[in-house]
């Protein structure tokens, strides 16, 4: 409810996202996603007893929305900061193939990357965002919802009559 809290629509919660969050990471998360998650929810709760000496969920709403904002900061910042690398070696690729051909390449493969700080926090706010707005609260009070093509009707009779064809 932090991250969606209850406003004019009914929050988290009520959209009963923490059972759609644990079920996604159960059943569709591979084992190392599984383990960062879970590590990360101690790390969570572990932060949350450092910063205000109780744990997340006794933590006051207000203590839990700092913790939380201080997370998404520095998610933020470290995206902002692979867009600027990214960026440079962008700038530096392109001048060097203005100036002729190129020059020979490192041996590496590949190269390792910098791990997000708080990756956990990134996955738990997806899942979150997800399961409210696929959640029935999400789709009839958070956003506008129409029925599209029209009600759902099981069991009709049938006339006999052909089929309407899809759209083409």
């Amino acid at each position: 409810d932090t991250i969606l809290p209850t406003t004019s629509t009914p929050g988290a919660k009520a959209a009963n996202t923490g059972a759609f969050m644990a079920l996604m990471v159960n059943d569709t998360y591979t084992p190392e996603d599984q383990q960062i998650f879970r590590d990360g929810m101690r790390k969570l709760d572990d932060a949350s007893k450092d910063k205000n000496g109780v744990g997340f969920m006794k933590a006051t709403p207000q203590q839990r929305l700092a913790l939380l904002e201080t997370l998404d900061k520095e998610q933020f910042d470290f995206s902002e900061r692979q867009k600027a690398e990214a960026k440079k070696k962008s700038d530096a690729f392109l001048a060097e193939r203005q100036q002729g051909p190129p020059k020979p390449q490192s041996t590496k493969a590949t190269e390792a990357a910098e791990e997000p700080p708080n990756r956990y926090f990134r996955m738990m706010k997806e899942l979150a965002l997800l399961g409210y707005f696929t959640s029935e609260i999400g789709m009839t009070q958070a956003q506008r919802y129409q029925e599209s093509p029209g009600r759902y009707d099981p069991c009709i009779d049938y006339d006999g009559k052909p089929s309407w064809a899809g759209h083409a």
